[in-house]
């Protein structure tokens, strides 16, 4: 499997377009949300909630790209291939999922280091360390979900798919604009999306506080969820593949 997991991450640093879109990308946006004012607070702690927050997206939006280029894969046969590989399809589902997490790691060192170098912002260094980890970590739910639609859709249905969630969970997760200011309906909506609560461990990290227990098991309930619809989406494409 090994082998396998490093095919696809050298088919995917091949990627022009994940190159610019999965790292330059919130790089600009975090530099813009911080520059143009559009943060909340003074400047120092716009700095620090956009940094989290921007890379949050960051690793979420690389995330899901990974299952958008599944369903390529899947429109040209490269997964029919596989099944006639010695790998089980466990092994295809776990290297898949292990790929989209190596993948999501260039975005979300890019936002903290543009905050570090370019906005100043201080932390000490266990606290990069844990943002870091749990930024990392943090993207398996959003991993899955974009592998289940991969899996289940078309290559261009896909890609519209995983870019609509994104930005649907970016928004009412509060990456961009704290759930704060939000009316009560949607705040109530807010502290149950995987986005609020996968960010909300690195900002209480940044903050000098431990992540909430109620955070963990909200993401953790999604987790498996969005397992659950990989999985059953994987099938799927394998009773579609048989057919065909």
């Amino acid at each position: 499997m090994l082998g396998y997991i490093g095919l696809e991450v050298a088919r995917m640093r091949r990627d022009v377009t994940f190159v610019v879109f999965g790292v330059a990308m919130p790089v600009a946006m975090y530099l813009i949300f911080t520059n143009a004012g559009i943060a909340p607070g003074d400047e120092k702690a716009a700095a620090l909630y956009a940094m989290v927050g921007i890379a949050a997206y960051g690793g979420m939006g690389a995330a899901f790209n990974n299952g958008s280029g599944l369903a390529e894969d899947r429109a040209a046969g490269w997964l029919r291939q596989l099944r006639l590989t010695p790998l089980p399809p466990y092994a295809v589902v776990a290297g898949k999922t292990v790929t989209g997490m190596m993948i999501v790691v260039p975005a979300i060192v890019a936002v903290l280091t543009a905050g570090a170098l370019l906005n100043g912002v201080r932390l000490d260094p266990g606290q990069w360390a844990a943002i870091v980890a749990l930024l990392w970590a943090g993207t398996v739910p959003f991993s899955l979900l974009g592998l289940g639609n991969g899996y289940l859709l078309s290559g261009q249905a896909a890609g519209l798919v995983n870019f609509a969630c994104t930005i649907v969970l970016a928004v009412t997760g509060g990456l961009w604009i704290p759930s704060s200011v939000f009316p009560d309906w949607l705040r109530a909506i807010s502290e149950w999306t995987p986005t609020a609560n996968y960010a909300s461990l690195s900002w209480r990290i940044a903050a000098g506080e431990a992540p909430t227990p109620g955070s963990v098991a909200i993401l953790l309930g999604w987790t498996a969820l969005f397992g659950a619809y990989a999985a059953f989406a994987y099938r799927r494409a394998g009773r579609t593949a048989r057919s065909a």
